[in-house]
């Protein structure tokens, strides 16, 4: 029996969330990341909440005043109620404390809905049958799963408590303030950029499996370690768990391959045991939603700037995001929105952005493979937008020993550029460019200063120094 009752739906709680949000100039940034204007059921507060969003991106004030005229200028201020109808709202609003507990009530309730809208279609694919069951009950899943992927996923997680399965929570200390340019952990890098300026946009790139997560890591965790900095990584690639992991690799220098079966020396155990205490007082925040588009990575970095501070903010990589720009737009018009919008960002923040890039296969087909910025995949206006390109590049993966000895036949085999990494400055905007060499390697997905790797190499199973992984 099909019941006749209206969809669920909360219209006090949007209202309230309104209201709130024309009052209170932090209730936007902390709901901004769960609450789509697509979730309210009166069409008057989806379209108030649009506009709102749409002041808040242009980081303008939004009060009664400013949500009328982004309303007027779109021709929806009188369908909305006009302005008695926000004047109302806003006088009966008793208080903005739990404004997060009314628009999860809302994305509740859209959710419902969209559940009630897929059993209707279930139905209807049931009814009409067919010979081909197995697609049917796949159309039928894919809904569910559409329902499931459409929920929000969890904010940030500190490092520290995805550690925790590993080791009970760490004593909480005061951190410094950071105030000085975040330093990269790496000797060579960090002379020639002089670190990280605040408001800088900073896009490392190279083509996959050529270690852009891992550099990405490395400069997160020295900075949360060696300058006691707040790091926000958004991770599109990984989830937070392989974040984790890869991060105990390298501090312990154990195989990565081999750290999720537990199968260690006594001497690795101990490695182990140091590296996740370590990292457990870092700093270190990773929000692993898959597929963010700019709005939402906004909100979320606007709020965790509010509620524990900002030093450096790491995305991973920006091929993965959207812009929401509907179906007229091409992915370079998306690519260019995306870098422009992490520059204002980081403008906006004052904290240096770290976006991970994939470079195209336009460097495979020429010789020899060194990027350049013509390579930027989808470019668009990332090279404009950028204050700083970084370029990874590893001749050991293009040209074998053999090869590489025929073509030095003056230089002795042992000069093969094994497990070394190119970084290379193609742009600086504040400053020089040039090339910084790097130890990589690669079973522990792991880059370290070259100089200090010669002078302080140890056997596998030695006592290991945090030394080792960054100049710090």
């Amino acid at each position: 029996m099909v019941l006749e009752k209206a969809p669920p739906s909360d219209v006090e709680a949007e209202a309230t969330v309104i209201a709130a949000l024309l009052v209170d100039e932090t209730a936007l940034p902390r709901i901004a990341a769960i609450l789509n204007p697509r979730d309210f059921a009166d069409e008057r507060h989806a379209w108030m909440y649009e506009a709102a969003l749409k002041i808040w991106d242009r980081s303008e004030a939004v009060n009664q005043v400013t949500l009328a005229h982004e309303l007027g200028r779109s021709g929806k201020l009188e369908e909305a109620g006009g302005l008695a109808y926000i004047s109302q709202i806003v006088a009966d609003l008793p208080t903005s404390v739990g404004v997060e507990h009314a628009a999860r009530i809302i994305t509740r309730d859209a959710t419902y809905r969209r559940l009630i809208d897929a059993a209707g279609t279930i139905a209807r694919i049931g009814y009409d049958g067919g010979p081909n069951l197995s697609d049917a009950l796949a159309r039928s899943e894919n809904l569910l799963l559409d329902l499931r992927g459409g929920e929000r996923l969890r904010d940030f997680v500190p490092l520290r408590d995805l550690l925790e399965e590993f080791l009970g929570p760490p004593t909480d200390e005061e951190a410094a303030r950071l105030t000085e340019p975040a330093r990269t952990g790496f000797s060579d890098l960090d002379t020639l950029l002089t670190g990280l300026k605040r408001s800088d946009l900073a896009v490392l790139a190279a083509r996959p499996s050529v270690g852009k997560s891992a550099l990405a890591l490395a400069l997160a965790r020295n900075l949360a370690l060696g300058q006691q900095g707040k790091v926000a990584i958004f991770s599109l690639e990984m989830s937070g768990e392989q974040v984790a992991s890869r991060l105990v690799s390298a501090e312990a220098n154990v195989d990565s391959q081999r750290l999720p079966w537990g199968r260690h020396s006594e001497a690795e155990e101990a490695r182990i045991s140091r590296a996740i205490g370590n990292l457990s007082q870092a700093e270190i925040y990773i929000d692993d939603t898959p597929g963010l588009n700019v709005a939402e990575l906004r909100a979320k970095a606007r709020r965790i700037k509010m509620d524990v501070g900002l030093d450096l903010l790491v995305v991973d990589h920006i091929q993965l995001m959207h812009a929401d720009f509907g179906r007229e737009a091409n992915r370079v018009m998306e690519i260019s929105y995306i870098s422009r919008s992490l520059k204002e960002l980081a403008r906006e923040l004052q904290v240096p952005v770290l976006a991970v890039s994939q470079l195209s296969r336009a460097v495979e087909a020429r010789q020899p493979h060194i990027p350049m910025l013509s390579d930027l995949r989808e470019s668009g206006s990332i090279e404009q937008d950028a204050d700083v390109v970084i370029f990874i590049y590893r001749e050991d993966m293009y040209v074998q020993r053999e090869e590489w000895e025929d073509q030095h036949p003056g230089e002795p085999g042992s000069h093969y550029p094994a497990g070394v990494a190119q970084l290379i400055v193609a742009k600086h905007r504040n400053g020089p460019t040039g090339v910084v060499h790097l130890r990589f390697v690669k079973n522990i997905a792991k880059f370290e200063d070259l100089l200090l790797r010669q002078e302080e190499a140890s056997p596998p199973d030695a006592e290991w120094s945090l030394d080792a992984f960054s100049n710090d």
